[in-house]
C-alpha cells in the first residue's frame, strides 16, 4: 500500500477505534472538576471583566498565565478543567489552546518529578491532548537514551496521541534536527506508529509551540524560495503526507493571518506548488484544517474559504481538513454533523459530510 493511502487509513481506523482521544494510561476521573460552560449571556465590553473574573478577550499570555499560575495552586486537572471551559466558551482561543496545554504538560513532568503515571492521571484530552504532547517531549528531552525510551513511554497502549507526542519530542531532543528526529520515529517496528511520530515531528516543524529557541522553526529563507514547501520534497515516502500537511502552519504564521484574512486562500493556491511531488492534496488538508483550527467560530466562512480553490480535488481536500480538525476539537460524535449543517454553500456541504469519518490523529 502507497504510504500517503496507508496514512489516511491509518488515521480513519484510529478514528473508528476511538484512539484518537485515548489516554495513555488507565486513570480515573477525579484530577479535577468538571468543566463549567459558561452561561450564554450579552458580550461584555471591550476590556471590561466578565462575572467570573475573566478578561473580555484573551490572549495568550494572559490565558497561559492564569492557567499556570492556577495549576501550581491546585493540580493539573483543575487547570485543564478551566482551559476547556475557556475554549468552549470563547471558540478563538483554540488557536493557542494546545500550546498553552503544552507547557501545563512541561510543567507536570517537573512538578511530579517525571512521574509519568501521575502526570497522566488527570483527565487531559481537552486541545487536542496538548498536555499529553508537552509531558512526553519533556521526558524524552530528560532522558539518558531516548532512542530506547520512546519505545516504552507509551505502553501498554501504544495510543496515536502519545506516539504523535514521541514525534514532538524527537525534535526536542535532536534541537529541531529533520533527519535526526526522524531516524528516532524509525525506530518504531511499525508503520502505523512512524506514521503517527511523523505527525507530531512536522508538526513542531512548522509550528512549535514553546517559548523555547532551540523549538524555533529553522526554515533557512534561500531553501524556501527555492522549494516552497521545504523539506517536504526531500523528506522519505513515509514522512512526506505529514509534512505536507503541516507545512501551511508555517506559511499562514509568516504571512500575518490574524490580520490578513486573504492569506487563507492564498495558502491554497501555494499548496498548487506541491503538485507535481505529489504533496498538493495533502498540503490543502493542511490548509483546510489550519483555517478551521483558526477560525473555530466561523464555519461557514472556513468552508467558503475552501470554496475558493479552482479545482474541485482542492476543495474537497481542503474540505476534508476542516472536518478533521473539527472533530479532533469537538470530540463528541455529533460534531462533524453539526459543522456540515452550517455550511451554506452546496458543493462544500456534500464534501463535509463525504469527510465525515475523516482522520482524529491529525491535529
Amino acid at each position: 500500500m502507497h504510504p500517503r493511502l496507508f496514512a489516511v487509513v491509518a488515521a480513519a481506523l484510529l478514528g473508528v477505534l476511538g484512539l484518537g482521544s485515548a489516554a495513555v494510561t488507565d486513570w480515573t476521573p477525579g484530577g479535577g472538576p468538571a468543566p463549567v460552560r459558561a452561561a450564554a449571556g450579552p458580550r461584555p465590553a471591550k476590556g471590561a471583566a466578565t462575572p467570573t473574573g475573566d478578561p473580555a478577550v484573551w490572549t495568550r499570555s494572559t490565558l497561559r498565565n492564569k492557567l499556570m499560575a492556577e495549576m501550581d495552586a491546585t493540580d493539573p486537572g483543575v487547570a485543564l478543567a478551566d482551559l476547556d471551559r475557556i475554549t468552549k466558551a470563547k471558540p478563538y482561543t483554540v488557536r493557542f489552546c494546545h500550546p498553552i496545554a503544552h507547557e501545563l504538560g512541561h510543567a507536570a513532568v517537573k512538578r511530579y518529578n517525571h512521574d509519568f503515571a501521575k502526570v497522566l492521571s488527570f483527565p487531559h484530552d481537552t486541545c487536542a491532548e496538548g498536555y499529553l504532547h508537552g509531558a512526553v517531549e519533556e521526558m524524552l528531552a530528560a532522558s539518558t537514551d531516548p532512542g530506547k525510551d520512546l519505545l516504552t513511554l507509551c505502553q501498554p497502549k501504544m495510543a496515536g496521541p502519545c506516539v504523535h507526542g514521541v514525534g514532538h519530542g524527537t525534535m526536542f531532543v535532536t534541537k529541531q534536527n529533520v533527519p535526526a528526529a526522524r531516524d528516532l520515529c524509525n525506530k518504531f517496528t511499525t508503520e502505523t506508529r512512524r506514521i503517527e511520530c511523523s505527525e507530531g515531528l512536522f508538526m513542531q516543524l512548522f509550528g512549535p509551540d514553546e517559548e523555547d529557541e532551540n523549538a524555533k522553526a529553522q526554515l533557512p529563507a534561500d531553501k524556501l524560495a527555492a522549494q516552497p514547501q521545504y523539506p517536504c520534497p526531500e523528506q522519505p515516502a513515509l514522512f512526506q503526507s505529514a509534512c505536507y500537511f503541516y507545512a501551511p502552519t508555517f506559511f499562514l504564521s509568516s504571512h500575518d493571518y490574524p490580520d490578513h484574512p486573504e492569506v487563507y486562500a492564498q495558502a491554497l493556491t501555494w499548496c498548487l506548488s506541491a503538485k507535481q511531488d505529489g504533496g498538493a492534496t495533502d498540503c490543502s488538508r493542511g490548509v483546510g484544517s489550519r483555517t478551521m483550527k483558526y477560525n473555530l467560530d466561523r464555519e461557514d466562512w472556513v468552508a467558503q474559504q475552501c470554496a475558493s480553490a479552482g479545482e474541485a480535488w482542492q476543495r474537497k481536500a481542503c474540505a476534508e481538513g476542516m472536518v478533521s480538525y473539527y472533530t479532533v476539537n469537538y470530540t463528541d460524535a455529533g460534531a462533524a454533523g453539526r459543522l456540515c449543517a452550517k455550511i451554506t454553500n452546496p458543493e462544500l456541504a456534500g464534501y463535509c459530510r463525504s469527510a465525515a469519518g475523516l482522520s482524529k490523529s491529525l491535529d
